[in-house]
Formats: structure tokens, C-alpha cells, sequence
């Protein structure tokens, strides 16, 4: 910065070490670690793969590809499908663990478990449970009916509705947990008025909670629509997106193109999900903003 006289003089202004505060600096120095980290592994990726994905050649071959086609389907069944129920159960479950009863404590600790516990070890299990050979849900079913289990993983439909069940078992506890804290914040005293005037269960859900919670279900229903659009984990480690890459959807689809050598496809086809999330984003961030 300079400051200019009269003329063709200017004097040279203060450096910028000088215009800062010292705790404008320390706060410099500690942001700026953070701020290579999300430029190295942020920022650099995402350039990166739009760059791998900028041939429009790639979306033609999509277009083409009849397992993307499948891919995208199978992505709004798990969207429509898997968020209505898992939101539904969480909002309902809510009511429940809001109890306060001893039992119900130790239930939801319980509960909270395949939330808490990594995806790695979880959906496997669930994987090998499900085993056709040796798995224990057909060694369970034969037990009491004398009859071979079905190959659950072999049909597409069932195992597409089997990955969005992993899915609600798996984020339905933390759900949950968000509803259960808007419950908490009603106050108590809408319940206690409604009892005397004798509301039934029904009516007091539809003229006290649902009218309170309403707001924090749409919000947290958005929020687990975004997440859910890069859930890689349910389908990925139960299907592998078999059989014959019938249960893919757009967050496995890249690791397919990925196996047959084809990165720009892969690119493309996360940079194909784009339309799915930024909407989704724009509606979150407008409600959180009012």
C-alpha cells in the first residue's frame, strides 16, 4: 500500500505485519496449516476429478451404458425408499426412547450400537449372516422348516432391499438421537394441558409434537438425503453391486470404471450425482439460514 502526494511522489505504506494485531497474526499462523490441508485434499481432488471429467465423450458412454442407467434408478429407489422409512421410524422411536424409564436407558444403549460401531465389521457381519452355505439365517430357517434358505444376495430386488435395510439399521440410531432432542425441548406443560383436556396420543402428536418437530424433521430428512447420496459403505460391502452390477448406484459406480481402467468414466459419473446433491444443498443451507 502507498500513499500518493502531490506530484508523482507517493510515500510507502506501513507493512502488513505492522497493520496486525498480534492475535491477528497467531490467527493467521494456526488457520494456515487447515487452510493447506483443505486445498491438498479438498479442493485439489475435486479440480482434479472435474478436470479427469471434462470430455463430453464420457457422458455419451455413460448415456450408453445400460448399468448406468440401472445405477441411477437403483439410486432414487434407495433415496425414496430408504429416507421416508428411516426418518418415519427415527420420528416414532423418538417418542419412544423419550421415556424417562430405567430400562428404556439401557435399551438405548443398545440401540445406539450399530450406529457407533464402524461399517467395516457390521454390514460383513450381516454379509456372512445372509451366506446362502453357511450363513446363520439359513441355517436358522432350515432348523425350524426343513428347507434351504434362499440365496438372498443373487436376486437384484432383494438384495437392492437388503443394502437399504443395512442402510436404515445403520443410520436409524443417530436419527433418532436428533428427533429425541427436539422432543426434549417441548415443553412439558403443552402435554400436561392437552391430558386434562383428554387428547388422545394421536392428537396430541398431531397438534403438539408433529407442529414442533416439524421444522427439525424436514431439515434433518434433507440433511439424510445428501448423506445418503454418497453412502458408499452399505451397498458397496454387502452387494459389491452384484449380481452382475445390478445393484450399483451412483456412489459404487465409479469403483466399477475404476476396475475396468476407465478414470474419466469414473469421474463422470460422481460429477453425474451433482445434480442430486447441489439442489439438496441449496434447500438445506436456505432453511438453516432463516
Amino acid at each position: 500500500m502507498a500513499i500518493t502526494l502531490s506530484g508523482d511522489q507517493a510515500i510507502p505504506g506501513p507493512p502488513l505485519s505492522s497493520r496486525l494485531t498480534p492475535a491477528q497474526v497467531w490467527g493467521i499462523i494456526l488457520l494456515a496449516p487447515y487452510l493447506l490441508v483443505f486445498l491438498a485434499f479438498v479442493v485439489y481432488p475435486v479440480c482434479y476429478g472435474l478436470w479427469l471429467a471434462r470430455d463430453p465423450s464420457n457422458y455419451v458412454a455413460l448415456y450408453n451404458d445400460p448399468i448406468f442407467a440401472r445405477a441411477a434408478i437403483n439410486t432414487l429407489i434407495f433415496l425414496i425408499i430408504g429416507i421416508n422409512i428411516k426418518m418415519l421410524i427415527a420420528l416414532f422411536l423418538s417418542g419412544f426412547f423419550a421415556q424417562q424409564r430405567t430400562w428404556i436407558r439401557w435399551l438405548s444403549v443398545i440401540f445406539i450400537l450399530p450406529w457407533a460401531v464402524p461399517s467395516i465389521p457390521t454390514i460383513l457381519s450381516v454379509r456372512f449372516m445372509l451366506n446362502p452355505e453357511w450363513g446363520v439365517v439359513n441355517h436358522l430357517i432350515f432348523s425350524f422348516t426343513g428347507d434351504d434358505g434362499p440365496n438372498w444376495l443373487n436376486d437384484p430386488t432383494v438384495a437392492l432391499a437388503m443394502a437399504i435395510g443395512v442402510h436404515i439399521w445403520k443410520s436409524l440410531p443417530f436419527w433418532t438421537l436428533i428427533l429425541i432432542t427436539g422432543r426434549l425441548a417441548i415443553p412439558h406443560d403443552l402435554f400436561e394441558a392437552a391430558e386434562v383436556d383428554g387428547a388422545s396420543w394421536w392428537q396430541k402428536f398431531r397438534y403438539i409434537t408433529w407442529p414442533s418437530m416439524q421444522t427439525l424433521y424436514v431439515t434433518c430428512t434433507l440433511l439424510s438425503m445428501i448423506w445418503t447420496l454418497g453412502d458408499f459403505n452399505s451397498v458397496y460391502l454387502l452387494t459389491g453391486g452384484g449380481p452382475a452390477d445390478l445393484t450399483h448406484v451412483l456412489a459404487t459406480l465409479g469403483i466399477r470404471y475404476l476396475r475396468l481402467d476407465q478414470l474419466s468414466l469414473a469421474m463422470a459419473s460422481i460429477v453425474c450425482a451433482m445434480p442430486f446433491v447441489l439442489p439438496l444443498v441449496y434447500f438445506m443451507m436456505k432453511r438453516l439460514s432463516r
